[in-house]
């Protein structure tokens, strides 16, 4: 039996994901998870610790394994050639000058992230051999499978193969837009009848990712940790400023339905300009004209790429991937500035879903012809990292007389009436999501009827800035209700209108600019969250909860049931689920 382990190879956001014999998505899980390290940045993908334990679950013994990544293989001899000639060595990256170029970041940052990407290519696959040995070593038996390949794709056909073949779209058009590739930012790329091809590739150093990272750093974040979202979130509380936004025009043209990135002197100068014009507290609270400004411009320049998508590719469909299809703001709008009726965005669009493609191109180039997951998995689940063990559960729960394993509809019911009064509830079912965000799985959950609930979260949980909304997940069937225009959001991808007439009823999930990041959810996507809705519902009359991320401010959401403990007892929570078991203070 041949398995495929599919690897994201980037310098940031490394992952793994593991496709069966048949072409089924079995696991996938950023290495952020696993480590409890943000964004895992330089780390590898395959720790041979996580692998031992998924080869031991669903790899049989005697079996074949590819191991497949991203970034194709002209592109990793081109990286190794350079390497060999001393590019990459401290003193040359040094020599570099650290004044901005084309790409928008340091000339000295471009070539150091190069050297960062070619250390993520070389070490590949080296941990996945390290778990098959160390098996080996510790059983005395021949290794649980062999590596019969080692594959390399393009980076962003990885993107567009995870967002395509995931879709629920038999055709559809994908625009893939990130920070870099291997010839540019941004590509093209059309499905139809299971195949997938290049419709147009970008080449040249401008990019749209990496000018949404200048206008992150100039507004006093910081894009190096990953801080673009909250540009999103500050946007609405800024105001339009003509200067700004004539300021930024000047870093991107649009020609004949094109764009055209400024030269490197012209960058310097508006960056430099915009600097100047920063209010002392911007690197504290945030410039929010300038986010404003920024966002509204990001938005302008995605339409010429989706209008070259429609042009390129008709379709009714659109599917956007990379890193740039994290800006929910834009998604939400994006089907009401184009030609396109229908969006799908997958659940991890950036880097790391990557995995994800590598390891379906490698099983669509030994079995010719297939066309892509069976109906009944698309669009994919979200739910496909690792599950918690409860074993941490049962060991509080002789030291602690409130810990008890109560049966989930018990504590179904508990939790929505811990909610329905006001209460914060960790909650941790099932399996982990796929992407950055919680999906009721790994989630934090509040009431979201008091208008001070956003506020008495950060304070007592989050420690984050006040400006950065929370997420309402609703009963998908109730979306109508709530939401103008409303489409359905399974992954929390986009954001949508409020109702006017519902916006003081759940204050604390409506942003300064009426709108919601919202997740929809069904019983058929994950029922046990369903159910605590519907709960919260039967109570309140509002088919909607507050939903975050189970972590604090600058670490990942969590991985066991140690971590959950943890936050519970050093954070403001009121109680705690993980699966069967009730935990309240």
């Amino acid at each position: 039996m041949r398995f495929y382990l599919g690897l994201a190879t980037t310098f940031h956001d490394p992952a793994l994901a593991l496709v069966g014999p048949d072409g089924t998505l079995l696991f996938a899980e950023a290495a952020e998870r696993f480590l409890q390290v943000k964004r895992a940045p330089n780390c590898e993908p395959d720790n041979p610790a996580q692998v031992t334990a998924l080869l031991q679950t669903y790899v049989p013994p005697g079996s074949e394994l590819v191991v497949a990544s991203s970034w194709g293989q002209q592109f990793t001899d081109f990286l190794r050639g350079q390497a060999q000639a001393g590019t990459f060595d401290l003193m040359a990256l040094a020599a570099h000058t650290t004044a901005l170029n084309r790409s928008f970041v340091p000339e000295q940052a471009e070539r150091v992230f190069i050297a960062d990407l070619h250390a993520a290519q070389a070490r590949a696959g080296h941990g996945t051999l390290l778990a098959l040995l160390q098996e080996g070593r510790a059983t005395g038996a021949a290794p649980r499978a062999i590596v019969a390949a080692q594959r390399r794709y393009p980076h962003h056909l990885c993107h567009a193969a995870y967002g395509l073949w995931g879709s629920p779209f038999d055709a559809a058009t994908a625009l893939v837009v990130d920070g870099m590739g291997e010839t540019g930012a941004a590509a093209l790329y059309r499905l139809e009848g299971g195949r997938i091809t290049e419709l147009r590739r970008h080449r040249g150093r401008g990019s749209l990712g990496f000018l949404y990272g200048l206008i992150t750093d100039l507004a006093g974040f910081d894009q190096i940790k990953g801080e673009e979202w909250k540009i999103m979130g500050l946007a609405p509380y800024g105001r339009p400023d003509p200067e700004l936004a004539a300021l930024l025009a000047q870093l991107c043209t649009i020609e004949a339905g094109r764009l055209r990135f400024a030269e490197a002197a012209t960058i310097q100068a508006v960056a430099a300009e915009i600097q100047a014009r920063r209010p002392a507290d911007a690197l504290d609270t945030g410039w929010a004209d300038l986010a404003r400004c920024g966002q509204d411009f990001f938005g302008t320049l995605m339409d010429v790429l989706v209008a070259e998508a429609a042009a390129l590719g008709p379709s009714d469909n659109l599917v956007i991937a990379g890193g740039c299809g994290l800006n929910s703001s834009y998604n939400g709008r994006v089907l009401g500035r184009s030609g396109f009726t229908r969006l799908h965005v997958p659940s991890a669009p950036a880097d790391d879903g990557n995995a994800v493609g590598a390891a379906w191109l490698a099983y669509a180039e030994d079995n010719p012809g297939w066309p892509g997951p069976p109906p009944e998995q698309r669009p994919l689940t979200p739910y496909l990292g690792s599950r918690v063990s409860t074993t941490a559960m049962e060991r509080l729960a002789e030291q602690e007389p409130r810990a008890k394993c109560v049966g989930h509809a018990e504590a179904t019911r508990a939790a929505a009436k811990i909610l329905a009064a006001g209460g914060l509830v960790g909650w941790v079912q099932g399996r982990a999501e796929f992407g950055p965000r919680a999906l009721g799985n790994r989630s934090i959950l509040a009431d979201p009827r008091p208008q001070g609930a956003k506020d008495a979260l950060n304070a007592k949980v989050k420690y984050r800035e006040a400006f950065r909304p929370f997420a309402p997940a609703i009963l998908a069937e109730a979306g109508p209700d709530w939401f103008e225009a409303y489409a359905d959001s399974p992954y929390m991808e986009r954001t949508l209108v409020w109702r006017a007439e519902v916006r003081g009823k759940v204050p604390a999930v409506v942003h300064q600019d009426g709108t919601g990041r919202l997740q929809s959810v069904t019983p058929a996507r994950n029922p046990a969250f369903a159910a605590l809705i519907r709960a919260f519902a039967n109570i309140t009359g509002v088919p909607i909860l507050l939903n975050t991320s189970f972590n604090v401010m600058g670490k990942p959401i969590l991985h066991s049931a140690e971590d959950a403990i943890l936050m519970f007892y050093t954070t403001g929570l009121d109680a705690l689920v993980v699966e069967d078991w009730l935990v309240v203070k």
